[in-house]
């Protein structure tokens, strides 16, 4: 394993904390992302960037699959997620710039790694604001509907492949979210903080109206298919925790990144799983299991069965708009700042890391993400880029766990205001958790994702590797190519 200050070769060349952190966020014209947010503006961006289509959309997939037992798959996924965010909180303590795991995996594994997650990012974070985006079209149609009696066709509002040819809302969705972005952090700080608070309002409402029809006979049988099952459910359900290490990508942005970083991550999946676990309990226990996976939009079904008016499905539907623009916006961010870092250190080309003096924020890079995955949004099907986005996302985690021992054996001096406990111990079992979940995906899943990394890596070898800031400085001929 290369150490800072030797002189590898070009795929192992590791970028040093001090290097990264030293750097500030500025571009090649000196300009400088600006520290806006504090720990709660923090803790409630990670939560906006969770909880939206899982619990809104996904529900309606998990339950058919582990039945009612599928609050143990979202407690399950929540362990993986809490496991691995133990080790996100460690470093992003340590390394808090706006990188998150790219940066990790290049201060330890070497810059061809760092780029292979960088790659595994864009499934997680680009791919899945399409998923994300897809879910907000089948709800704003329920909203609209039940208050005007207007929807646009199932042609221009669903997925393809579910009886949609362009989802419109979808890509739509995405530019107007760009466009605040593209505004600055501290407004888009602003909407995101005030539409937590309105989509924990609404599915707190959704709980208690919910238990009011608690039947306790929809719990049986709790496991109907099983460890098997469980183990099915919790795969899918790890779509919902996606995005809670965009946190991390907030560390040149946040006041006294190396505090809040970590605490914002541990809060905001605490906060996470308690709510998803009861919005699950008190959704079987108002509808039979069987029934869950009639309808997408199933919270508001339920709260209109429940309530037996068009009222509750309407809050419900309203909340889920809110809650999903949230979770694009969060998703939105992360992506464009990973890409400012990886831009920043010549891995990709230079467009993605300039940032506008006027607002502080990387206008181009903005909106070349928008416009690409506004398409994908309009016009792939929604399983493909489920799938995708998920196991790109456990793949990215896994590699953070291994990031952290490979950190502390480098670089056992640098301060750690946050540490995993128990030694290697619990950031293994991340790596085994995230493993676990992986198998749960079919083969077509495994064949795209296989394919999608051998092409990263061809692209790291095709312009990366010859284009590296790094490549200065470790080639003893200042600015030619490496060989």
């Amino acid at each position: 394993m290369p150490t800072p200050g030797s002189t590898p070769r070009p795929s192992l060349r590791i970028k040093p904390v001090e290097a990264q952190i030293a750097e500030g966020g500025a571009d090649a014209e000196g300009h400088s992302l600006r520290r806006t947010m504090g720990l709660f503006q923090l803790t409630a961006f990670g939560i906006g960037a969770v909880v939206g289509t899982g619990i809104f959309v996904s529900l309606s997939d998990i339950v058919p699959v582990a039945g009612p037992a599928s609050i143990l798959s979202f407690l399950l996924a929540a362990a993986t997620c809490v496991l691995s965010g133990l080790s996100f909180a460690e470093l992003a303590g340590v390394i808090p710039v706006a990188g998150s795991s790219y940066a990790y995996a290049y201060a330890t594994f070497g810059e061809a790694v760092a780029f292979l997650m960088g790659g595994w990012l864009l499934l997680e974070y680009g791919v899945s604001l399409s998923a994300v985006a897809v879910g907000w079209g089948q709800y704003l149609n329920e909203l609209t509907g039940t208050l005007f009696g207007v929807a646009l066709p199932d042609a221009l509002s669903n997925p393809p492949g579910d009886g949609g040819l362009v989802n419109v809302p979808a890509a739509l969705l995405i530019m107007l979210v760009a466009l605040l972005l593209v505004r600055g952090v501290r407004e888009s700080a602003r909407a995101t903080t005030a539409m937590v608070v309105v989509k924990l309002v609404v599915l707190a409402l959704f709980v208690g109206l919910a238990l009011t029809a608690f039947d306790s006979g929809n719990l049986l049988p709790f496991a109907p298919h099983g460890l098997a099952g469980i183990g099915a459910g919790a795969s899918l359900a790890f779509f919902s925790y996606v995005g809670f290490d965009a946190i991390s990508t907030a560390g040149e942005e946040v006041h006294n990144p190396r505090r809040n970083l970590p605490l914002a991550i541990v809060g905001s999946i605490g906060v996470c799983t308690v709510l998803y676990c009861a919005v699950t309990l008190a959704a079987i226990g108002a509808m039979p299991p069987e029934r869950i996976g009639d309808s997408p939009a199933v919270l508001s079904t339920i709260a209109e069965s429940v309530s037996g008016s068009a009222t509750g499905a309407a809050v419900i539907a309203f909340g889920a708009v809110v809650a999903i623009a949230s979770v694009v916006l969060a998703v939105f961010y992360g992506q464009t700042r990973i890409l400012m870092s990886m831009s920043r250190d010549g891995l990709i080309p230079h467009v993605f890391e300039r940032v506008s003096p006027t607002t502080g924020t990387p206008v181009a890079n903005t909106w070349i993400v928008g416009g690409l995955f506004a398409v994908i949004a309009a016009v792939v099907p929604l399983k493909v880029v489920l799938d995708l986005t998920t196991i790109g996302s456990l793949a990215a985690m896994a590699l953070v766990n291994l990031c952290v021992l490979a950190l502390r054996r480098q670089r056992p001096d640098l301060p750690r205001n946050f540490t995993v406990p128990f030694g290697p111990v619990l950031p293994l079992l991340g790596f085994a958790f995230c493993l676990y979940l992986s198998v749960g995906f079919g083969g077509s899943t495994w064949i795209l994702f296989l394919a999608f990394s051998v092409l990263c890596l061809l692209g790291y070898v095709a312009y990366g590797r010859r284009h590296s800031r790094l490549a200065v400085a470790t080639d003893p001929v200042e600015g030619a190519p490496i060989p």
